[in-house]
């Protein structure tokens, strides 16, 4: 049965750089429902590894903070492969080449650059694709759990997905003058991917965020994939406008009893 009703849509997604992002895991799942998947991709190692795992599938390549980059891409893409029913934006950049550093001694240039590719980059391709998309469509990106939690290994990403959690409200407001395009986001806790084993001191964050789920095991991609295909497909219909979380229940669990005997114990 086609639950997702998902069967020969037409979805590009943007951010799949190998098998352990979350954007391949939608396109897996996707793929699954029968969509017709097309990518946009950042270099030539990704895009081979689109073309091996997602063979005749429509491969772009664009730099999403070069402006120019991403006008000809919704020229070629849009115009070659309207409608187009889905976006995916599961993008997000940070330099943490100097290491964890105070919140407060964040610089400029790296706080600018990350809200431009982690944020601003969802809001251009929303105005962008917006034309060449069914006006029933939906859009989603991928944020994280909390922006209230201030974990010192992520440090000034967490105001950037912040500010791109706002920006979903906005683009379903905005984008609902000129057509019914729903907007949402999928807030994902810790997980294991190659973008997350860049940030420094990520590792004991996440055994931390395994232990503190109520099922005490890990979030899988999986599973946030299969929430983002969800948002994406007619059967969500009615939700616009919205981060979903998914965190295997790990914010209800702030007083495991296991955790705080541990955490006493060593005190």
């Amino acid at each position: 049965m086609d639950f997702l009703r998902l069967k020969d849509r037409k979805i590009i997604i943007f951010g799949v750089a190998n098998r352990k992002s979350v954007a391949f895991h939608i396109a897996r799942t996707l793929q699954e429902a029968g969509a017709q998947l097309l990518f946009s991709v950042l270099g030539d190692e990704a895009e081979k590894a689109v073309t091996k795992y997602f063979p005749g599938c429509p491969v772009y390549q664009c730099d999403v903070s070069d402006e120019e980059q991403l006008r000809n891409l919704a020229a070629t893409a849009g115009t070659a492969h309207q409608p187009i029913y889905g976006l995916v934006h599961s993008i997000a950049f940070a330099n943490y080449s100097a290491g964890i550093q105070p919140f407060h001694l964040t610089r400029k240039k790296d706080f600018l650059r990350a809200m431009e590719i982690s944020c601003f980059s969802f809001i251009q391709l929303a105005g962008l694709f917006q034309p060449h998309m069914d006006a029933d469509g939906a859009m989603v990106t991928i944020s994280i759990s909390t922006t209230r939690m201030a974990a010192e290994s992520y440090g000034y990403m967490a105001p950037i997905k912040a500010a791109l959690d706002s920006s979903i409200c906005f683009l379903a407001k905005s984008l609902s003058g000129k057509s019914r395009i729903r907007v949402n986001g999928v807030g994902a806790a810790l997980l294991k991917t190659s973008s997350s084993a860049g940030i420094p001191g990520y590792i004991e964050p996440y055994l931390f965020a395994e232990k503190a789920t109520l099922r005490k095991a890990a979030l899988k991609t999986e599973e946030v994939a299969d929430v983002a295909a969800f948002l994406l497909s007619p059967r969500a219909g009615g939700i616009n406008a919205q981060t979903v979380v998914v965190d295997a229940g790990m914010a209800t669990n702030f007083f495991d009893r296991e955790i705080v005997a541990k955490a006493v114990r060593e005190d």
